[in-house]
């Protein structure tokens, strides 16, 4: 969904739009962008599995594009308007890409290695100017190691590391749901309240919607942590949630914190959608040579990265297929 009020424009001729992923990593992502160019721009965003953004945008000639935390491969075709019709597209990504356009007005910052966030990718771009929000990004992604090296290369105290974690997590919960109505938090409100803040511990101190955000994860996630996996093998086991919507807002913090606590084991999280059909969150342990976006991929459903994708849709006829295969694939002999 296109947020409700546009937040100005960059010049009097030209308008600058970012598509962006509502989870930590793309907040981060365009937190950091933000606060390096502070001109007033048009923000486009959707739950986190609404990862098609750019057919939201309507930019022309002269127009600046930024793309953050969202697959090129998903976008491609409305990429290839946008640079049509005279637009300018940076993009700023770690999922599976495809092919690149070759286009002088294209801009491509990408890595689909497993240790890199989109926020690490602005990072990189902005010299480190504003790095305490890639770590929380970094946190925020299930990249525990990737957050606290960051942090340590910019001296950050181990106090302040796990502030930073704690809002990483939050921010990242925030992001899951089927449908807007799951959100605990207007997503306008949110990025207006991150905007002023270069530190994000006197964010975390301050923001009203952050202390909503940290009590409904940690209520939300004792009662998601108390379900038991609906198959379990050797291996790879699958938890299927409550079709409510503090069930499907914990989607993805449940699988990162089941990956933690079971590192050698594959896990599959169901979500029923409250408009019918199901979303797929997955995990897995590094040195298998099966990834998970290629898993996904292969579904010819949604993609993802290497350690952690998702299934934006499985009907629900699919569902027993899908556990059989993911058994089948990552079951231990």
């Amino acid at each position: 969904m296109a947020l409700d009020r546009a937040l100005g424009r960059a010049g009097d001729s030209m308008t600058l739009f970012y598509a962006f992923n509502r989870d930590a990593d793309g907040l981060c992502a365009l937190q950091q962008l933000r606060l390096d160019d502070p001109h007033g721009a048009t923000l486009v965003t959707g739950v986190k599995r609404d990862t098609w953004l750019l057919r939201r945008v309507s930019a022309t000639a002269g127009d600046e594009v930024t793309a953050l935390d969202i697959s090129l491969d998903q976008n491609r075709d409305d990429l290839q308007r946008l640079l049509k019709a005279g637009a300018s597209v940076r993009y700023f990504d770690h999922h599976y890409a495809g092919e690149l356009p070759r286009h002088p007005n294209f801009e491509p910052h990408l890595d689909e290695a497993a240790n890199v966030c989109t926020s690490t990718l602005v990072d990189r771009y902005l010299g480190g100017r504003d790095r305490a929000w890639a770590v929380v990004a970094a946190f925020g992604d299930n990249l525990p190691e990737l957050g606290t090296a960051l942090s340590s290369a910019a001296d950050v105290a181990p106090s302040t590391t796990a502030a930073l974690e704690r809002l990483g997590i939050s921010l990242n919960y925030y992001a899951y749901g089927s449908t807007t109505s799951d959100l605990c938090i207007d997503p306008a409100d949110l990025v207006q309240q991150m905007l002023p803040f270069g530190d994000p511990v006197e964010f975390s101190r301050h923001s009203p919607a952050y202390a909503q955000l940290a009590a409904r994860y940690e209520e939300d996630m004792q009662r998601a942590r108390a379900l038991r996996p609906a198959r379990q093998v050797p291996g790879a086991a699958v938890v299927v949630l409550h079709d409510v919507a503090r069930a499907r807002r914990t989607i993805g913090m449940l699988a990162n914190d089941l990956m933690q606590a079971q590192p050698d084991c594959a896990i599959a999280i169901i979500a029923p959608k409250a408009q019918g059909g199901y979303t797929v969150s997955v995990r897995f342990p590094g040195g298998s040579r099966v990834t998970l976006d290629e898993f996904c991929h292969g579904l010819k459903t949604d993609g993802g990265r290497k350690l952690a994708a998702g299934i934006n849709h499985l009907p629900a006829a699919d569902v027993d297929r899908l556990a059989a295969i993911f058994e089948a694939r990552f079951r231990k002999h």
